[in-house]
């Protein structure tokens, strides 16, 4: 398995990427990580795994996240995240010319990707969409999205802990310990990296049938960070999304108990595609 890090060739700011492939790849995966976290938790066992089925990967630490620059928590608009993530597309196909290309997001990765494909139509052979950030599966405090509505006004990058139950993002208590000890791991937001993304996911829901590309939505129904609801309006609002509910599943489905499973339906999906 070879390992690469560099930086992205065309964004202006330090964007840092990584990329790991196997002697003879099918397909290449452009990942895209969640908040808070960055695209080195997935070393340990979804890069494995998907290698070992035949699948590169390449992924990037998303602006204000892991080893990129940036202010942790925060952007300067959804359109720069955009920008970010058709930058690393664009040296995907680079790197792995001719070959087959999915994307696939976590969290807030999945909200990038869905809303990549419904708006840029990259051509992709198809989008993998996580525990997607479309709705929070709980209403905040009236009060806090007042407060956070004025600071949108009024000082955008101002960021302030996000307030993640830690143990809300799986139930392996092993790798809740390995998130709180990660160094590289934050809890700071800005309402510039808060309000256009829940704005884009509700937009990406209700944009469901301009859908081309081929996605497999996954959610965990026991998922107390992203509503596993909003997926299925997502999903049931095109033909060409197909969902998958994991009973019981938390957020991090790949560090769940049932993270074999969430594997093995994502490389069956992928296959099938292929």
């Amino acid at each position: 398995m070879k390992h690469q890090e560099f930086f992205l060739k065309k964004y202006h700011k330090q964007i840092f990427a990584q990329s790991w492939s196997p002697d003879r790849p099918k397909a290449v995966i452009l990942l895209v990580h969640g908040f808070g976290e960055h695209s080195t938790r997935y070393a340990d066992f979804v890069v494995p795994t998907l290698v070992e089925n035949e699948y590169a990967i390449f992924t990037y630490d998303n602006i204000g996240h892991g080893k990129s620059t940036g202010k942790r928590g925060d952007c300067e608009s959804y359109e720069q995240l955009m920008a970010i993530l058709n930058d690393a597309y664009d040296e995907v196909r680079e790197r792995f010319v001719d070959l087959p290309v999915f994307l696939y997001g976590h969290s807030l990765g999945g909200n990038l990707v869905i809303n990549y494909t419904l708006r840029i139509e990259p051509g992709v052979k198809g989008t993998i969409a996580s525990s997607p950030y479309l709705r929070l599966a709980f209403k905040p405090p009236k009060w806090k999205m007042s407060i956070g509505k004025l600071f949108y006004k009024i000082a955008p990058s101002i960021t302030l802990s996000a307030g993640l139950e830690v143990n809300h993002l799986t139930r392996d208590k092993a790798e809740v310990k390995k998130y709180e000890n990660d160094p590289l791991v934050h809890d700071n937001v800005s309402p510039m990296y808060s309000f256009p993304i829940m704005e884009a996911g509700e937009w990406a829901i209700s944009n469901a049938d301009h859908l081309k590309t081929p996605m497999f939505v996954a959610h965990g129904t026991g998922d107390k960070v992203t509503s596993h609801k909003a997926s299925e309006e997502f999903a049931n609002g095109s033909p060409k999304a197909t969902i998958r509910l994991f009973d019981g599943g938390y957020h991090e489905m790949h560090n769940d108990f049932h993270k074999q499973d969430f594997m093995d339906a994502l490389i069956t999906w992928m296959n099938k595609q292929l």
